[in-house]
């Protein structure tokens, strides 16, 4: 998966927001503009065209005019990234220690959590 450039970072993160505050309801490259006040509205069309391109965004032909959707979430772009970021070592596994004993209580408690209901579901399917 392809690392996001600053805007385009910026137009994802809005087009995310848009998602979770009304899912599957889609928006223009306008919609999208009028959050980026500091960015012309050709440049945000442009990053916007990028991003379909690439994937991170579905166009919905509207008429004349174009709707937008991301293509997945941003925990999915994000845990993408993680997995990438693990491939890019030949050391996995201290890899992983190493992020463990970074994490926050919290985190490692979501963490212990999340594996122990795979590993039920895992131990349920043998």
């Amino acid at each position: 998966m392809t690392r996001l450039g600053e805007l385009e970072r910026a137009v994802m993160d809005t087009a995310w927001a848009f998602a979770e505050r009304s899912p599957g309801e889609s928006f223009t490259a306008r919609d999208i503009a009028a959050t980026l006040p500091n960015h012309a509205y050709t440049t945000v069309l442009t990053v916007v065209d990028r991003l379909t391109r690439k994937g991170f965004l579905t166009r919905i032909r509207d008429g004349k005019s174009h709707h937008y959707l991301p293509t997945g979430t941003r925990e999915s772009y994000v845990a993408t990234l993680m997995h990438e970021a693990l491939a890019s070592t030949v050391d996995r596994d201290a890899a992983l220690v190493h992020f463990a004993k970074t994490v926050t209580p919290e985190q490692a408690t979501v963490l212990r959590k999340v594996l122990r209901n795979l590993e039920r579901r895992a131990d349920g399917h043998r």
